[in-house]
Order: C-alpha cells, then sequence, then structure tokens
C-alpha cells in the first residue's frame, strides 16, 4: 500500500535519488543535494507555520510504499507565487499590421514578456518513478495536493496555475530554447533551467523586453509553442480532468503550456466531501474506491475502500486508518478516485 505525506528532512536521499532519474525539465525536483535540502527545510517550516493567508508557502508531499519504506513521487504546491522572485511568463497574443493603401490586413502572433509579483497559486514538482508509475499512483499524488487545499482554502490564492514541461529532447535540447533564449542568455536549456531554481534574478536581467514575433522563429520553434513534453501528457490531461484549462501563456525557457483553475472550480475541491470515520474493519469487500486524508497539518492521504453509512460516517480498512493516522470518530476527506465517479452527501 502507498500513501502520501508531507516531505522531511529524513527523506533527502531518497528524493536525490528519485531526482536522478527525472531528467531535464523538472525545475521542482532539482538533482542538487543542497537545494534539495533547503527546499525540505522550506516546507517544513510552511507545515509548521499553520498560515492565517497565502504568503509564499511551499508544501512538498512525498508518496511512501508502507511495505518498504520507499519513497517513489514527490508533487508541491505554493500558496502564492510572485514576491522577491517575480513569476515570470510569455503571454500570447497578436498584433495587426494594415494598410489601407496596400488592401493589407494582417494579424501576426507574438510572445509578450508577462511578469506578475502577486501571483497565484501554483502547483508543481510532480514527479514519479518511472518503475511504479501506474496503478493510480500518479494520479493520487497528484490529486492529494487538492484534498489538503479544500481543508485548508484560506491558505491558497483563489487562482491555481500548472506549468506544464515543454518539449526537449533526452540530452535536454529545446527547440524553444535554442531559437530564442539561448540567443539571450548564452548558456544550455539545462544549464538555464538549474540556475533558475537557485536564484530568478538573471531572468529579469536578460530576457527580451520587447514582444517576440513568432514567425521570426525558425519552425522548429514555432511548431513546439505550447505543447507539452511526451511525459508529461500523462500529468496535463487529469489537470484538464480536473476543470484546468489553457491559460494563453507558455514558459519562458520550453514554451510549454501554463494551465490555470479558479481554486474553487477544481473538481477535486469542490466535490470533496467532509465526513467522519464511523468504523475501522479489518477488510472491505464491497466498498467503492475512494482517496482518503486526514484534516490535520499532519497531512495523509491514500486511496482505499470506504462504505458510506446511510446514518453518516464511513468505514474505512484497517490499513487505511493506520497509514492516516486516524481512528473511529476522526474526520476525513473523501475523494473520487476516478473522473466519473461522484459522492453522496449525507447528513452527519
Amino acid at each position: 500500500m502507498v500513501f502520501v505525506r508531507p516531505v522531511s528532512m529524513n527523506d533527502l536521499d531518497p528524493l536525490v535519488r528519485l531526482a536522478g532519474k527525472a531528467g531535464f525539465g523538472l525545475t521542482s525536483l532539482p538533482a542538487d543535494r543542497d537545494l534539495l535540502r533547503k527546499r525540505i527545510a522550506g516546507s517544513e517550516r510552511s507545515f509548521a507555520s499553520q498560515a492565517e493567508e497565502p504568503g509564499g508557502e511551499t508544501y512538498t508531499f512525498v508518496m511512501e510504499d508502507r511495505g518498504t519504506g520507499e519513497v517513489i513521487g514527490t508533487s508541491s504546491i505554493v500558496s502564492k507565487v510572485g514576491g522577491f522572485e517575480p513569476f515570470y511568463a510569455y503571454k500570447l497574443g497578436v498584433a495587426v499590421h494594415e494598410s489601407k493603401a496596400l488592401n493589407v490586413h494582417r494579424e501576426i502572433p507574438m510572445l509578450e514578456l508577462v511578469t506578475q509579483h502577486s501571483g497565484p497559486c501554483e502547483i508543481g514538482g510532480l514527479f514519479m518513478d518511472p518503475e511504479r508509475r501506474g496503478h493510480g499512483n500518479g494520479r493520487l499524488m497528484s490529486l492529494c495536493r487538492f484534498l489538503f487545499v479544500a481543508e485548508h482554502v484560506h491558505m491558497f490564492e483563489p487562482l491555481v496555475t500548472a506549468e506544464m514541461r515543454g518539449v526537449a529532447d533526452d540530452s535536454g535540447r529545446s527547440p524553444f530554447w535554442e531559437a530564442l533564449g539561448k540567443l539571450f542568455f548564452g548558456i544550455e536549456y539545462p544549464r538555464a533551467d538549474y540556475l533558475s531554481m537557485k536564484d530568478k534574478k538573471f531572468i529579469g536581467e536578460l530576457m527580451p523586453k520587447h514582444p517576440i514575433y513568432v514567425p521570426l522563429l525558425p519552425p522548429e520553434a514555432q511548431k513546439v509553442i505550447g505543447q507539452v513534453h511526451k511525459n508529461t501528457l500523462p500529468a496535463m490531461k487529469l489537470l484538464l480532468d480536473e476543470g484546468f484549462s489553457d491559460s494563453g501563456m507558455v514558459d519562458i525557457f520550453d514554451a510549454g503550456p501554463i494551465l490555470t483553475c479558479a481554486l474553487d472550480r477544481i473538481r477535486t475541491v469542490k466535490n470533496s466531501l467532509r465526513t467522519h470515520v464511523e468504523s475501522v474493519v479489518p477488510d472491505i469487500d464491497n466498498g467503492s474506491m475512494f482517496m482518503i486524508s486526514n484534516t490535520a497539518f499532519d497531512f495523509r492521504a491514500c486511496t482505499g475502500p470506504a462504505e458510506q453509512n446511510p446514518e453518516g460516517g464511513i468505514r474505512i480498512t484497517e490499513s487505511s486508518a493506520c497509514v492516516l493516522h486516524i481512528r473511529a470518530g476522526d474526520r476525513v476527506l473523501l475523494g473520487t478516485h476516478r473522473s466519473d465517479q461522484h459522492l453522496e452527501e449525507r447528513s452527519p
């Protein structure tokens, strides 16, 4: 059985090993021990703060195999981006060029740099060990963040964004970066990606301030604007099913699409059911599978069978109760396990 919990400093070595399997382009999981140590410490501070409003806190989660203790996945959510390190993106727009004398009307697609100092909530850093993908693990690793948000809505900005990994080959070559970013930064894409983890100041110093006319870029670069990395397609589909949509913006490095959704319109947040554990039993034969989480800052989430009691509350298994650190009478949050699944709200 697998479950999700907040990252801790004990996870440093496992995360370093996991990061080694991530490849290029996953900025939130750098293969750098010191950076990962800082990120873990920042997440621990965020969970301990029990913030009353969004202030840039980063909450990082890991998935653990209960049987082996192995860390097999991770994901994060930032309560609010911006501040001292702005949120940068390219906004897709159109420049109209017209000449009445020549009877010419042209609409030219362009990219315009957007800088947000008080930005939205952002999810990111989703990565599963390639050997442990499937069986609903990636789905739980992604959507459990929304169960945490549903219980602590006041701690997050009302708009949520997700930067999808753009097109790059196995060596880290990005067609978009080769055509644009490299001209201004003078370094390779993997190097720029790594440096952006440590300090984003150089982005504001070197990024072109004027709009970029898309037709002036090589065809190879034009083709990948707004396209997602093949390994990220399942994650994007999952977010689209949750209610996310294209924001009309792309990442400044690899031109991957940026998705957005109002927090209260995210399917898991909107449809989650608050209830209590009526009883804990050894096994449930006919119960439906749900995402289940506790309601504590010592967050735990898993996928397991549950039965809704007609008179209120649910029954869960002993294994679920064990990993969630809960017992009969405790409050829980129930989320659907499939996109076509529905919860029936009952009176407590």
